[in-house]
């Protein structure tokens, strides 16, 4: 399995996005058109019973594409369904959660495979490695890094050129065992430097901590998910804060006009409540932090970090 996975690394080097380097995303053409977003990572259950609501929400709030997964009781074939739909506008998303992950791992990896080898899909959804438990919506998962399930999904990831999504809460850990992911999160970074890694919800880290990791490994980036005050303010969970009122933390937009090929727009989408009450409020607050850096910046940060990273057409 590590076998092939250096493989396919090797080959991805030759046209990696990583090695278009940061000047790329801050030049994206046509800076000075109407900004628009690309949701890099989202997710929607069956709760969301007319996925007509995702295209409006995108329509309303000047969102072009998403990258969507399903969740919960939705299966991963009525997201390809609405992909087929809307091609230009929704990146099916293979699924990596399911029930099978700790009962029955060889069900789980033929679960996943089965999207693979479909090729219905051009992007992998998050992998939980650690996910504390949030009341009776979801359980606690802790998988560490140099686990096989997590060798396995990186593989299929890498083979196809998608970015490696990985999800750890970092804040909500206790000291010893955040060591020992961030030690396994950075090994990885480091076994497959030409393959993009994206860092869900910013990993609850702060700016000193995310700065270090940027610095340390040109293939390390952060999605955005959950850091508007419209999610944290409803939230008794660490995420990181990543606002002042609508206006970007002084040290978050240090850091993002130092390095703005590393910060990648995304919203996480999971209950209805996200795609309902808080969608058009969060990229409105997006929006208006956006304004206040160059145009390059933030078009990089809305929508061409996405667009380089998963090799999408920018908006005609």
């Amino acid at each position: 399995m590590r076998a092939a996975l250096v493989l396919a690394v090797l080959m991805l080097s030759l046209n990696s996005p990583l090695a278009r380097g940061a000047d790329i995303a801050a030049t994206q053409p046509g800076v000075a058109l109407e900004l628009y977003f690309v949701d890099a990572h989202s997710q929607v259950d069956e709760d969301v019973s007319d996925l007509g609501l995702i295209i409006r929400r995108m329509d309303a709030a000047g969102v072009y594409r998403t990258v969507l997964a399903a969740r919960s009781g939705r299966k991963p074939g009525e997201v390809a369904d609405l992909a087929a739909q809307h091609p230009q506008r929704i990146v099916p998303s293979v699924r990596t959660k399911s029930g099978a992950f700790d009962k029955n791992p060889a069900k789980w990896r033929k679960f996943v495979q089965a999207q693979v080898n479909s090729g219905r899909f051009r992007a992998m959804a998050e992998m939980l490695l650690y996910h504390a438990r949030k009341g009776d919506k979801a359980p606690e998962v802790r998988v560490y890094p140099d686990d096989d399930r997590v060798t396995f999904a990186l593989a299929a990831a890498a083979e196809r050129g998608w970015p490696f999504v990985v999800h750890i809460e970092f804040a909500s850990l206790s000291p010893p065992e955040r060591d020992r992911f961030m030690g396994g999160f950075e090994a990885l970074l480091r076994e497959h430097p030409t393959l993009p890694f994206l860092l869900n919800h910013m990993g609850q880290l702060q700016p000193p901590e995310a700065a270090r990791l940027i610095k340390a490994h040109a293939n390390f980036h952060l999605l955005t998910a959950h850091t508007t005050s419209v999610i944290t303010r409803e939230s008794r969970e660490p995420w990181t804060r990543m606002f002042e009122g609508d206006h970007l933390s002084p040290a978050w937009k240090e850091l993002i006009l130092t390095h703005p090929d590393r910060f990648v727009f995304a919203l996480d989408n999971v209950w209805y409540q996200h795609w309902d009450a808080f969608y058009l409020e969060q990229v409105k607050q997006w929006r208006h932090a956006l304004a206040e850096v160059p145009p390059s910046v933030a078009h990089a940060v809305a929508h061409g970090n996405a667009e380089r990273l998963y090799r999408l057409e920018p908006r005609q």
